[in-house]
Order: C-alpha cells, then structure tokens, then sequence
C-alpha cells in the first residue's frame, strides 16, 4: 500500500514545516488524515503533533496564513486549532500520558514523537509524517500500521487490556472504525474489549453516543451492531436494544429474532437511501437521513413489552408501535439523544410504521390514506421508505409482492394529495370564526365542530375547501339547535 507524493505535497503542509522549521522545532502530521490518504478516503482534519509547543507553531501558521484564518487556542490542554477556508489543522505538543483507574483523563506530561505514537489508540492511527524539509514526506511507522491496513485489520499498539483500561472510549472506537472501514479487529484486541467492558461505565452517554452515531453513519451500521453485542458491551449501553435478541417458541412455533431483523431494517433504510440520493456517508449528524436509521433500528423496540402467546394465531405483538413510541421519549433521555424535534421523528416513525402494512393488507380506502397523510405530514416519505425497509422476508414472491402494494398506496397517495391537499392541512374553518359565526362563548363544542369539520375532510364526506366546511358547519349547528 503506498501514498502518491501529490497527496502529501501540499502547500498547507509545506508552509508548516517551513514555519517548524524557522521555530526549530520537530513537527509530522499524524493519525487519521494520514491513515486516510493510504485508503483513499477524504479527509479535511489534519492533526499535527509537535516535538515542543504546538500552541506556538500554531500561532505562526495562523499569522503566516492571514486572511480567512481562525485561532482557537486551548491553553489548558495545550492544544490549538487554525481553521483556514475548509481545512481544520489541530496541533498538540507530543506527551506521554498516564492514568488513574477512576478515570479515562489522562496525566500528562511532554515526550517524544516515540511517547506520542506509543498513546494512540490503533496502529492505523499512529502512523506519522515528518513535515520539516529536511525529512518532507518521510513516513513512520513503527507498529506496521501500513501492514494492518493491507490486511483489515484494527489492533493496539500496545497491551490492549491497558489501551482499553486507560480509555474505554477506546473499546467503542475499534468498533466504530471496524464499521466505517469495514475492517476486522484483531482477536486479541476483540479479546481484550469483553474482559474490560464493564469500563465503559465510566464513558459519558456523549461520548457513547458520539461513536454509535458515527456507526449509523456508516455504510452498513449492522456490523457495529453486531460487534457490540458479540463483545458484551451492547446491554451495558443500551439494554433496551439488548432486549430484543432472543427467539421464543412454544408448541413448535417461534417468532423472529427481532434484534437481527431490526439489524437488517438498518442496513435496508442505508441501501434505500442510497438508491434515492446517492452516497450517504458524509451525512452530519444533524441530519434527518441519520434519525429514520435510528427510527428503523427503534422501530420494534416494543415487541418485547407487547410479546404474547395465543394458541389459534400463535405469536401476537399488539400494538407495539404505540408501546415503542411511548418508550422513546426515555430511551432518548437515558442516552442522552436531543429531546427536540428529531425525539419526535424517531417518535411518529416508530408510531406510524405498521400503518401502511395495514392499509395493504385491507382494501385501500380513501378515508385511510387521507388519515396517514394527514398524521404523517412532511415526512411520509420516510415512512414508506422505511416500510419498504422492514419487508425482511426471506420469501421472494412475498417481497414483490408487499412492494408491489406499497406502489398502490402512494399511487392513491399522490392522487389525494393532488386533489385533497390533505398532507399538514388544518380545518379550513378556525375556532374563532365558528365562535363568531354561531356567536359561541369559548367553550368545548367549539372544539368539537372543528374536530369534526377534520374528520369529514379525512372521511370524504366533503372536499378539503372553505365553503363546503362552512356549509357543513350549519348543517352541524342544526342537528345539534346551535341555531
């Protein structure tokens, strides 16, 4: 595996080493952006460390820099970051580090390029190039990163168990990179994960949640997933989740590992997205595409709750969509996931999900569309994109087919949309015009006959338009003697 000289022949790092080289100090960028110039990744981060002080070489590539360059300098840490146009260079003296049990912040202390390469947390990352002139390019390697990234392969430096004790953030990171990169861990790495796992209590939820979301982000989350789960870690972070492996059978008959199938959901929304918008692995983490893969990973997430037996149908999951919404609001608090607007996403996907496999499992009315619609609003895209996601069958004739029926539904989907302009409608008559109108006091029949103005608009009974709502309203009034 070998990195082509324009690749590191740039002029941002050439003018580092030249102003290293005026400080007389050592300076190598290091750690993923090199990794990922031998992958043929993109990467716009640049990590350089510094035989010395990395805030002063960072002073001076900033004043070299000039326009369009922003300092941040972290005295306490004893680190800086230039962010010039779209490239952020993060600098850091060299140090050796040590650390107490009780504790994943590390003592530390200035050292060698050597000590610095020693505290990485895989070989793939301590691979480090020299930027001075004297050296430009001259790449080293000491733990044969190059030869693991031949081979797939995600290790330590050094002893695992103490890489991992020191940092169990790291357990999750080897993970996360095995995921992204779809590499495989050493087994004596892997090995060292199940012994220390219970050292992951001491991660924030921030800092767990960090990692998994870069696993959702990946280009086939089900492998982090299932790495999880094989070294242990998965019920000590998320023992919702955990709960759903297992399969149950009585009298001969079983249900679905829902842990796998919601694994393979997942892994489909991913491959959907794809088709739909092209290449989804630089997606942030703000991003709606990312919440419908933690929609779909949650979106049975109450079976285990609803899971009951009945001899003349066999296994029965009642209502676990609304049992799963109900439970997301807790889930998103215990790991610390944003309690906004994407909570209630994940919240009215995991809802809506079994409503159109119902509609195609009945005849497809009218009313049932215009509802679904209505309920889901803007985001009924990503509903049926995640329907088609959850059709997991093994049976191919069975597959074409639930797909073939999903077509039917948004067929009828965009003709009342067409014609009813139901998706986020509101009554056409507002509560203070049939106060006025019925010369009302606020009160709850108010409610009432808008409520009911909604539900004739979703039934069909007269069409989504301000003067059929206010002729039905009179004919309400009437019944009721309003007037």
């Amino acid at each position: 595996m070998q990195m082509r000289l324009n690749q590191i022949d740039l002029p941002i790092l050439h003018l580092i080493g030249e102003e290293a080289d005026r400080l007389n100090l050592e300076c190598y960028v290091i750690g993923g952006w090199v990794r990922d110039q031998f992958l043929g990744r993109h990467s716009k981060d640049i990590d350089i460390v510094v035989v010395g002080s990395g805030i002063s070489l960072a002073e001076a590539v900033a004043h070299r820099l000039g326009k369009r360059t922003h300092l941040s300098v972290f005295k306490t840490y004893g680190t800086a970051q230039v962010k010039h146009d779209d490239i952020e260079l993060e600098f850091v003296g060299a140090r050796r580090e040590s650390y107490y049990r009780e504790s994943r912040n590390p003592i530390v202390e200035d050292g060698t390029l050597e000590d610095d390469q020693n505290r990485r947390d895989f070989t793939i990352n301590a691979m480090a190039i020299c930027l001075n002139e004297d050296r430009y390019g001259v790449l080293l390697d000491p733990f044969n990163g190059i030869d693991d990234m031949e081979e797939g392969l995600i290790r330590t430096p050094l002893d695992p168990d103490i890489t991992f004790s020191d940092d169990p953030l790291r357990m999750m990171r080897a993970i996360r990179f095995a995921t992204q990169l779809n590499f495989h861990i050493h087994p004596d790495t892997f090995s060292a994960i199940g012994r220390n796992r219970e050292r992951i209590n001491i991660i924030t939820k921030e800092r767990i949640v960090d990692e998994l979301n870069k696993i959702m982000l990946s280009n086939k989350p089900s492998i982090g997933w299932l790495l999880l789960d094989e070294s242990g870690l998965l019920p000590l972070i998320f023992p919702e989740l955990a709960a759903l492996k297992g399969v149950e059978t009585i009298e001969g008959r079983g249900h679905k590992d829902v842990f796998y199938h919601s694994l393979q959901v997942v892994d489909n929304v991913v491959s959907l997205q794809k088709e739909k918008f092209g290449e989804t692995e630089n997606i942030g983490q703000n991003s709606k595409a990312l919440w419908l893969r933690w929609a779909a990973l949650l979106h049975d997430i109450g079976k285990p709750r609803s899971k009951a037996w009945n001899p003349k149908t066999g296994w029965t999951f009642r209502n676990h969509n609304y049992i799963g919404a109900k439970m997301i609001p807790r889930i998103f608090k215990n790991m610390k996931f944003p309690q906004n607007e994407k909570m209630d996403y994940v919240i009215k996907m995991v809802d809506l999900h079994m409503r159109p496999i119902n509609l195609i499992e009945d005849i497809v009315t009218d009313s049932a569309v215009r509802r679904l619609l209505f309920e889901a609003g803007d985001d009924i895209d990503d509903l049926m994109l995640l329907c088609d996601a959850d059709i997991t069958s093994r049976n191919a004739q069975r597959v074409a087919c639930y797909h073939a029926n999903y077509e039917l539904v948004r067929k009828k989907m965009v003709e009342l949309e067409e014609k009813d302009r139901i998706r986020n409608f509101q009554p056409p008559v507002r509560g203070e015009e049939i106060m006025q109108l019925l010369h009302l006091e606020p009160c709850s029949t108010v409610g009432e006959l808008k409520n009911a103005i909604k539900e004739a608009i979703l039934d069909g009974v007269i069409k989504n338009d301000y003067n059929e709502a206010i002729a039905y309203l009179y004919k309400l009034a009437k019944e009721q003697s309003l007037i």
